[in-house]
């Protein structure tokens, strides 16, 4: 475990590797796909087989060869940041961010959402099969899905990569960010308290309107939806449950939430007896709001796409836009919890001054 540890905790030094290497291996298939291949994963399927990202049903001879060209563009950017290329740093950092969000979050769907939300049951189906009309965990995470996954993770070694050039070629350090021309206020102490504070407020504000409407539905009120809808959804075995079950679930991340501006968020409380008083290390914080964060962003992208009508069927997809806005939200809040409790950095802390506390 910790030569995990120790291998995630160097990041800055491989992640570009990594990156060219998924690169690399993404840029194949894309051209596999353009001379013909089979499988090309947004290609017209049945609905049960689809997902909602914006390249669904899309052909194969239109994108496949830029999938094949990004990837190959791709390599070399990645191989110019693993050697710390220091010209032509603004298009390497602009190609960078654009890979990582492009990958991570606008071709992506409500996916990831489902499957952070879902990821204990989905481990208890693994075993005991899905309860329902499906056969088993293939029918949840199908091809089409499954690819989703793997494009939203060269969508984080992308970011990685990128933040690690953008610190290096500014004379940062790699790790934590200290140091550098362009170091700014906003990342004090007092200053990630004051606008992370807003940051929680709203993150935990956005995701209001869902959780209102889909109790309401449980509750047989036809919230934001047509009559027919709210019968149909009765008549579905499960189907108000389980708005039910993401409404609670969401509200509950929103009591978590809290945390990130709240002294039980940095030091165990009395309750839990087996770490009472004990400090809460930031990344089990960080990390779950991080991955809810970017879960959440493109899920509302998606519903943003979809479109929703202002009159009485409005809660269909209407609450679920304001989830970019939960997102973003919630990633400022996390950035601002762990600027403000992040220890002197190992790596840069005689640079810069810092006082690295006695083990």
């Amino acid at each position: 475990m910790r030569h995990v540890y120790r291998l995630l905790a160097s990041w800055p030094a491989w992640s570009a590797y990594a990156a060219a290497g998924w690169s690399a291996l993404y840029g194949a298939l894309g051209l596999y796909w353009a001379l013909g291949g089979g499988g090309f994963p947004f290609a017209p399927v049945e609905d049960d087989r689809a997902t909602g990202s914006i390249l669904e049903g899309s052909q194969a001879g239109s994108v496949a060869p830029v999938m094949a060209a990004a990837g190959l563009v791709g390599v070399a950017a990645a191989l110019a940041m693993a050697r710390r290329w220091g010209r032509a740093r603004t298009m390497l950092l602009v190609l960078g961010w654009t890979l990582a969000g492009t990958l991570a979050l606008v071709v992506q769907d409500y996916t990831l959402l489902v499957l952070v939300a879902f990821a204990p049951f989905l481990l208890v189906f693994a075993f005991t099969g899905v309860p329902g009309p499906q056969e088993g965990i293939g029918d949840i995470l199908y091809w089409h899905r499954v690819n989703l996954i793997i494009m939203f993770a060269g969508g984080v070694l992308w970011a990685l990569a990128t933040l690690a050039h953008q610190r290096r070629t500014r004379r940062a350090c790699a790790h934590c960010g200290r140091g550098g021309k362009d170091a700014g206020r906003w990342t004090t102490p007092e200053a990630t308290r004051r606008w992370g504070r807003w940051a929680v407020y709203v993150a935990c504000a956005a995701p209001v309107p869902y959780e209102i409407t889909r109790i309401a539905w449980y509750l047989g009120i036809p919230l934001g939806i047509s009559d027919d809808f709210l019968r149909m959804m009765r008549e579905t075995p499960g189907m108000a449950e389980v708005g039910l079950g993401c409404a609670l679930a969401s509200i509950g991340g929103a009591v978590l939430t809290h945390g990130l501006i709240r002294r039980w968020g940095e030091v165990y409380p009395r309750w839990i007896w087996f770490r009472a008083g004990e400090r809460v290390p930031p990344a089990l914080a960080v990390v779950p709001a991080s991955l809810v964060a970017l879960a959440a962003i493109p899920a509302g992208l998606m519903n943003l796409r979809m479109g929703f009508d202002a009159g009485r069927t409005w809660a269909m997809n209407g609450p679920g836009v304001l989830w970019i806005v939960w997102g973003a939200a919630l990633a400022a809040a996390a950035c601002a919890y762990g600027l403000r409790r992040r220890r002197p950095c190992r790596h840069c802390a005689p640079a810069t001054g810092q006082e690295v506390p006695a083990r």
